[in-house]
């Protein structure tokens, strides 16, 4: 009885368990076997079954990974953000855990991927079937990324999220508070997910396959709110006393401008805690 009950759980690899991994891994421990892959294993969650691994170095792998596995989420960061590292992240890690994989067979294989993907800046609206040719090498190499994905023998999903903010990414914020953020008038249009968010879709969307429920091949991940910048830092200068902008001070975003439309996710029932920026901001303004 015990071996059955011990076989009807599902096990669940984040490779890549460090900030989201290891936010996702936390959520997803309540009723799964986890396993948390990263370099140093002694820093995933409690709870959480380390394995010790680099993933850019397959030798590293051979022997390491668990044979019980429903479903794996790919969630690496790259060591440099140059064009290499973006594409040891994103390819060649990707790779050689599906080496490490062999025939093991998947409910599902999830890439954890981003919006950085689309080249558009003209405050157009994007989804899943907008055309995708990043502009930036490392973009491109993310994209390269979730093709692997996609084309491996396991069924996969990509999740491509927008920016990821909160308690523990909280730059823009501090940026905005001090001063060292103003942009013009009519900014380019930005789009966010809260962290909170972007792990609650990764656990809801493994839940869905792991159901057995249909899943679409990607998924935009980001708020219900696109947002222009200005608009962003002039309600976040409302909320709490900001320093008067330096003389240096960032003007711009870094990401083009588009809209990025989540109504594929929203079909799926998921349901965001921060729907657009101010609840996020505020609680974070209200925590400080």
């Amino acid at each position: 009885m015990a071996i059955t009950e011990r076989n009807s759980i599902p096990g669940i690899l984040v490779a890549g368990c460090g900030k989201l991994g290891g936010a996702i891994a936390d959520i997803l421990k309540e009723s799964a076997q986890v396993y948390g892959l990263r370099r140093n294993p002694d820093k995933v969650p409690e709870g959480v079954e380390g394995i010790g691994a680099d993933l850019t170095r397959p030798e590293t792998l051979t022997g390491k990974l668990p044979e019980n596995l429903h479903s794996v989420i790919y969630c690496l960061t790259p060591s440099s953000y140059d064009e290499q590292g973006y594409q040891d992240a994103y390819v060649n890690g990707l790779s050689n855990m599906l080496d490490a994989l062999g025939d093991q067979p998947l409910k599902r294989l999830f890439f954890i991927s981003s919006t950085s993907v689309y080249s558009q800046d003209d405050d157009t609206l994007v989804n899943e079937t907008s055309p995708t040719s990043p502009a930036r090498a490392t973009g491109r190499q993310i994209l390269a990324g979730e093709q692997t994905a996609l084309n491996s023998q396991h069924p996969a999903t990509v999740v491509r999220f927008s920016g990821i903010y909160g308690p523990s990414r909280g730059r823009f914020l501090e940026e905005v508070i001090e001063g060292r953020m103003n942009p013009v008038k009519q900014a380019p249009f930005s789009n966010r997910i809260h962290e909170d968010d972007a792990a609650a879709t990764v656990v809801h969307l493994n839940n869905m396959a792991l159901s057995g429920t249909p899943l679409d091949t990607c998924y935009l991940a980001s708020d219900c709110e696109p947002a222009r910048l200005d608009e962003v830092v002039n309600w976040v200068r409302h909320q709490v006393a900001c320093a008067e902008p330096i003389a240096d001070a960032r003007q711009g975003g870094r990401a083009g401008s588009k809209r990025c439309d989540n109504q594929r996710l929203l079909q799926t029932g998921f349901t965001f805690r921060y729907p657009d920026f101010r609840a996020g901001y505020r609680e974070m303004i209200d925590n400080r």
